[in-house]
């Protein structure tokens, strides 16, 4: 991979040094920024030649070539809306920036366009009876309900699969045979799946200790069955081994208005009133990154909940992080959530 700090220029660049930093830099493209980091522009070889033709020189400045309105990109967009983007406007890269404009990093076409496979297992808890979504899982396991033409549980493995995962784990407790029947060991699907079964419920984290010994030593991405997301689990993951982390919790922010002014009282006496304030939570997704070792601390057959195990890991002097998406995520434990989702679909896959 060539390191996009190689391709940096300053305001002060000659068109000359430019066109070599282009060459060398092998990404077809040089970053203009000032001393401070801040993106001024980008200079591709046609900004260059178009420069040429108006009969510029090459011991002129960069920066009367440059496209000082690049198409930018933050680090909270996702694989595809960054392809998306290089495809409409026919671009090679995008540059990284945050909300200063400050330039963080650089996305390539070529890089964006490589599917790497990952030997990371998925596991996906799809036991739940779904009860709140009755009538509709009488007869069907929640994970399995169509959601335009397939069931969740389709999107979430082809979602996976095209970001380049493919060994699989599957609990079931409700209606097995209705999820082993449909995917099989995945083999029409591109993929490797095999199944943990919960005699009894276990809890969001007990099926854990089902899993087999042998798997390999590297972190799973664990999440429900009842998620729609398009958040780039590739990215999570990388998240997850920078942090050094036990475990990584994926959450989202959540934005809560009170309908009603709020008093502040101490003792019988009014110290101030806020109009309809709004609070900020972060709320857990139903998605993490868990380390071997954070796997193996469940025993067999133990009952537990997720956030009993990651405060148990954090009791135990491990490291557990957060991870915030921005990305389209929706947990579908409700007539309503399920009735979002027939329309959302569409435009998410």
């Amino acid at each position: 991979m060539i390191k996009w700090q190689n391709v940096i220029v300053n305001e002060k660049t000659t068109i000359r040094e430019a066109m070599r930093t282009i060459d060398r830099g092998m990404l077809r493209v040089a970053l203009v920024c000032n001393e401070k980091g801040l993106l001024l522009g980008t200079v591709t070889d046609g900004d260059i030649r178009r420069g040429l033709l108006l009969d510029l020189n090459m011991e002129d400045l960069v920066i009367r070539v440059m496209n000082s309105n690049p198409k930018t990109v933050t680090q909270k967009e996702s694989r595809e809306y960054c392809l998306d983007i290089m495809k409409r406007f026919e671009l090679l890269s995008l540059p990284i920036v945050d909300e200063q404009m400050n330039l963080i990093g650089l996305e390539t076409l070529y890089e964006l366009s490589q599917t790497k496979v990952y030997d990371n297992p998925v596991f996906i808890m799809a036991g739940g009876f779904g009860t709140r979504l009755r009538p509709l899982t009488d007869n069907c396991p929640k994970p399995m309900l169509k959601v335009g033409d397939k069931p969740m549980l389709e999107h979430q493995i082809r979602r996976f699969s095209n970001l380049g995962f493919r060994s699989f784990y599957i609990s079931t407790h409700y209606m097995p045979e209705k999820i082993m029947d449909y995917f099989g060991n995945g083999e029409s699907f591109g993929v490797k799946i095999q199944y943990v079964h919960e005699e009894e419920p276990l809890g969001t984290g007990g099926a854990l200790g089902l899993l087999p010994k042998d798997l390999p030593n590297l972190p799973i991405i664990m999440l429900n069955g009842d998620v729609l997301t398009k958040i780039d689990f590739r990215v999570l993951l990388d998240y997850h081994s920078m942090k050094g982390a036990d475990a990584t919790m994926c959450v989202r922010e959540l934005d809560y208005q009170i309908p009603f002014g709020v008093v502040e009282i101490e003792g019988s006496h009014v110290t101030g009133m806020v109009e309809k304030p709004t609070y900020r939570y972060l709320v857990n997704t139903g998605i993490y990154v868990l380390s071997p070792a954070c796997i193996s601390s469940v025993s067999s057959n133990e009952k537990l909940d997720m956030p009993t195990l990651l405060e148990r890991r954090i009791s135990d002097g491990e490291k557990v992080s957060v991870y915030t998406s921005y990305d389209y995520w929706l947990d579908i434990g409700r007539i309503a959530d399920y009735k979002k989702a027939e329309k959302d679909i569409e435009s998410l896959f």
